[in-house]
């Protein structure tokens, strides 16, 4: 009984946002799986206003996320390590004018400041985005690079003793090869789950700004379901806090 409500406690501290991306998302994956199907026109056509409504939803929340992403910022400058003290803080730096950008798109649809370029406001926001996405990326990047260079030096100074079971398997793995390599990187990520899922949630937010700027076009699909993925990701880490990349 405990544990159930320990689990119903975590999961009420799931972010409101992130359960609105979620809608917004799966919405935008339902309406073009089906809007082919002649006998759908009125389902996909309340999908769109439903994902339409959850998107002006969102900018309502990212206001206060912009002074999170600020306050972030400020305690990322503090980090110890050059690479992710540099990543982490201009991530959350260009995050924050993002949702600043964002915040007057919100304005825009509204009707409260008509007069708005939306198109160089919208570019000015998905290139935010899309530099704070590559600063966490980069910082992924520097996390797995380390823990394979660690692993390696570990298996050349242990190579001629007994390993445990753990060792064992890092002994196995050479990584003078692609194949070893991405068999060590596998290894590597399946150990270290927040790395894992902070890798996966990144790679799936970058497919929309990847489109919208034109850099690699894909389709609605694609974009729901990784939006999707991104969101259940972030819902996860917010109720397993133990399961979030620790900054």
């Amino acid at each position: 009984m405990g544990g159930k409500q320990n689990l119903s406690d975590k999961l009420r501290s799931c972010s409101l946002s992130e359960v609105n991306q979620a809608t917004q998302y799966t919405c935008m994956l339902l309406s073009y799986l089906i809007e082919r199907k002649a006998d759908k026109e009125k389902l996909v056509m309340k999908l769109k206003q439903l994902e339409s409504s959850m998107s002006s939803g969102r900018k309502m929340f990212r206001l206060g996320n912009m002074v999170h992403a600020l306050v972030a910022a400020r305690r990322t400058t503090q980090l110890p390590d050059v690479v992710p003290r540099f990543c982490l803080t201009a991530s959350n730096l260009t995050r924050a004018l993002y949702f600043v950008c964002d915040a007057v798109l919100w304005l825009k649809s509204v009707g409260l400041q008509p007069d708005i370029d939306k198109p160089k406001w919208r570019n000015w926001a998905t290139k935010c985005y899309y530099f704070s996405l590559l600063m966490n990326l980069a910082r992924d990047w520097y996390e797995i690079s380390w823990r394979v260079e660690q692993a390696v030096q570990e298996e050349k100074t242990r190579e001629n003793s007994f390993w445990d079971s753990h060792s064992e398997e890092l002994n196995c793995v050479k990584c003078d090869s692609l194949h070893g390599f991405f068999l060590l990187l596998f290894q590597i990520l399946k150990r270290h789950p927040p790395l894992l899922l902070d890798l996966v949630k990144n790679l799936c937010d970058l497919s929309g700004p990847l489109d919208t700027l034109g850099i690699y076009k894909t389709n609605p699909g694609v974009i729901g379901f990784c939006g999707v993925l991104s969101s259940l990701v972030g819902i996860l880490t917010l109720a397993s806090p133990h399961l979030k990349l620790k900054q």
